[in-house]
């Protein structure tokens, strides 16, 4: 494919109705009840238009959440509309910290925004003198899709430069007890941080997000957009997330996930399959000889992995697996073995 082809490929292509789904990292295949309950309840109010005060109240939740001011937070039809709005910055040069998430390049690129690749070797460990002088913004992940390297938040803040704005996406963090590393309650002008509901609440079809940052900054993302960008749902969504009982239950599901990683990650070892450490995020990045055969060959058993040569700095024979319980690992190993692996 050609490499902004590459760059618009997701896990979700990767998938399937009916497969067991280690290729897209959602948590669950539904949002949990109490959720699907608020947002059924406003199933009478979508014949107006959005309320502005619905839109206030989700801005007001955010910021407690975090520690902000309502001016801090811009509300996001999904993280990818963020990405799409760094090209209204007018960067001269933008450059793109890889193996990362491919979207917010695909949008600078797009928009005819130079591009410098800052590529990590492994361990994928952050260097701030890797990243031009003259880029103007910079955009990392944080914990990083796909390789689920959490970065040091000084060592991100050791990125700032005068003139130089750093987007950090955090699209995962929630993902991780406690949400160390993160810089969502950190005030700087020079930082925007990236939000998504998508993966712990389930909620990949309605699209919800914030950016959290200067709201100079914020303002001049928001500025051309159009009028009532969330709906009613999406705005009632991020305001129920963002309260203390569903980021209690939030940190409950990261305690969970870290426990399914760490039983997760021996027995891929125990056949023979690299897995990079450290691992953080809801994901781990796998190693094996021949990648894109063995996605497919999963493929045939109902098993969906996400292929790994679309993430720009990558060497050959990398795939992702998102995180998942015993029963679905169950599955994962036994396929594997009937693939050729052999349990050592």
């Amino acid at each position: 494919m050609p490499d902004r082809e590459l760059l618009r490929h997701h896990g979700d292509a990767d998938t399937g109705p009916g497969m067991v789904d280690f290729a897209v990292n959602v948590q669950g295949t539904a949002p949990p009840e109490w959720l699907r309950e608020r947002l059924a309840a406003r199933l009478a109010d979508l014949g107006r238009y959005p309320d502005p005060a619905d839109e206030q109240a989700a801005r007001a939740a955010v910021a407690a959440r975090h520690g902000r001011s309502a001016a801090e937070v811009l509300l996001l039809s999904g993280a990818a509309e963020g990405f799409a709005m760094l090209p209204r910055l007018r960067p001269r040069l933008a450059a793109v910290v890889h193996p990362s998430f491919t979207e917010p390049e695909l949008a600078l690129r797009e928009a005819g925004v130079p591009v410098a690749r800052v590529v990590l070797e492994p361990p994928y460990t952050l260097d701030p003198a890797l990243v031009p002088e003259a880029a103007d913004l910079v955009v990392l992940g944080n914990p990083t899709n796909p390789t689920s390297v959490l970065h040091p938040a000084a060592v991100i803040t050791a990125l700032r430069r005068p003139g130089r704005l750093v987007v950090v996406d955090e699209a995962f963090a929630d993902a991780i007890a406690g949400e160390p590393e993160s810089l969502a309650g950190e005030r700087h002008t020079d930082v925007l941080v990236l939000r998504s509901l998508t993966k712990t609440w389930a909620l990949a079809g309605l699209r919800c997000g914030y950016f959290l940052g200067d709201p100079a900054v914020l303002a001049r993302l928001d500025h051309g957009r159009a009028h009532w960008p969330l709906g009613t749902l999406q705005l009632e969504a991020v305001t129920a997330t963002a309260g203390p009982e569903a980021v209690a239950e939030s940190s409950a599901r990261a305690e969970r996930i870290a426990a399914d990683r760490a039983a997760m990650i021996p027995r891929l070892r125990s056949l023979g399959i690299e897995v990079h450490e450290p691992a953080a995020g809801p994901f781990l990045l796998i190693r094996v000889p021949d990648a894109e055969l063995l996605r497919k060959r999963l493929a045939e058993y109902g098993i969906a992995v996400r292929r790994g040569d679309t993430f720009p700095g990558l060497a050959s024979g990398h795939l992702r697996v998102a995180v998942r319980g015993a029963a679905e690992v169950d599955r994962l190993v036994e396929a594997l073995v009937q693939l050729g692996f052999e349990q050592r």
